[in-house]
């Protein structure tokens, strides 16, 4: 991208509507971009790489590499390819998340695995990650690739340690933390010190919104635990229960096990170990019952908190008021 884009017309940010109108000439960019990049000789490579990316996704990581960018004034057009970038890195690990977790429904949808095969999904999720690191070297900049590389590499860590994780109930809330800020949170994090180099801005500042990247990303997982026991299949866009069936022991089903009975802690324990939903009405009974939701709805509060405390020393702009009000979106949503 050569072409300098124009900034968004300023106006005051009170709801998640209004941020995405703020960015909306930048995020047409990005999906126009998108969709360019995404052209390869291999049909099927086409087929799937836009049943993905157009299947109704929040758009939330190029969105924060976009507020980013602008809220520290950045003029340039960098921020579109950046954007594009990353979503094309966190649709490449949705492809191969699915294929391991063994997931059939994401926003709504069939799984490209559960339509194509785990062997496509696998094969197009590494066409998307060499195509972003192509539009990297294109961008030519090292402290990008050096921000991308690392970030990959965390989330590839994060995907183990989950793995290692599944099936184990002694998994404690620290260790499931690790887990999100490896897998999760690193994405976020690295979108917002994106738009934060290419700004051109001192240390201190790129450190801020880093911060606040990675601060938002565990809330918005955080909640995402939440609702995956207390949404609707609809509103969720996946089954609920859905980490359970995998053996995954998130913060609601460690907190319940903790603060439990006796039975309904063996209750949760058999459930993990056991990958199961023969029990799932018990289990969410179980978790609504010792309060796991509440805690781990406000363990999301204070990351979200800390998320815009992070920027509060920003210059005042409608981008740094999107920023705060991603996070305060991040813990109010009900999806």
């Amino acid at each position: 991208m050569t072409v300098n884009l124009p900034l968004e017309k300023p106006h005051k940010i009170n709801d998640i509507d209004a941020i995405r109108a703020l960015a909306r000439i930048d995020m047409s960019a990005v999906d126009q971009l998108i969709h360019t990049r995404l052209s390869s000789e291999v049909a099927l490579i086409n087929q799937m790489g836009h049943y993905i990316v157009s299947s109704g996704g929040k758009r939330l990581r190029p969105l924060l590499v976009l507020l980013s960018a602008r809220a520290l004034n950045y003029h340039g057009s960098q921020h579109v390819d950046l954007a594009a970038i990353v979503e094309f890195i966190h649709t490449a690990t949705l492809l191969h998340d699915d294929v391991v977790d063994a997931s059939e429904l994401r926003r709504g949808k069939e799984t490209a695995n559960a339509v194509w095969g785990n062997e496509a999904s696998v094969l197009v999720g590494d066409f998307l990650y060499s195509r972003a690191f192509q539009m990297m070297v294109n961008v030519g900049d090292m402290r990008v690739m050096e921000i991308m590389s690392k970030a990959t590499n965390v989330i590839a860590e994060g995907e183990v340690l989950q793995l290692l994780n599944c099936g184990d109930a002694s998994t404690t809330e620290a260790r499931y933390l690790e887990v999100i800020h490896f897998k999760t949170a690193k994405l976020f994090e690295a979108a917002c010190q994106l738009g934060a180099v290419i700004s051109g801005c001192d240390a201190q500042t790129e450190k801020a919104m880093a911060d606040y990247g990675m601060y938002l990303g565990t809330a918005f997982q955080l909640i995402d635990d939440v609702l995956d026991y207390s949404a609707t299949s609809e509103e969720m866009g996946k089954n609920i229960g859905d980490d359970l069936a995998e053996g995954k022991p998130t913060l609601p089903l460690i907190y319940a096990m903790q603060h439990g009975s006796t039975a309904e802690a063996a209750l949760i324990r058999n459930a993990i170990e056991n990958s199961g939903l023969d029990n799932i009405d018990a289990v969410v009974e179980t978790i609504h019952t010792t309060g796991a939701l509440i805690y781990t709805a406000s363990a999301a509060q204070v990351e979200a908190e800390k998320a815009t405390d992070a920027i509060s020393n920003l210059p005042a702009s409608p981008y740094r008021d999107a920023l705060q009000m991603l996070a305060e979106f991040s813990v109010n949503r009900s999806y």
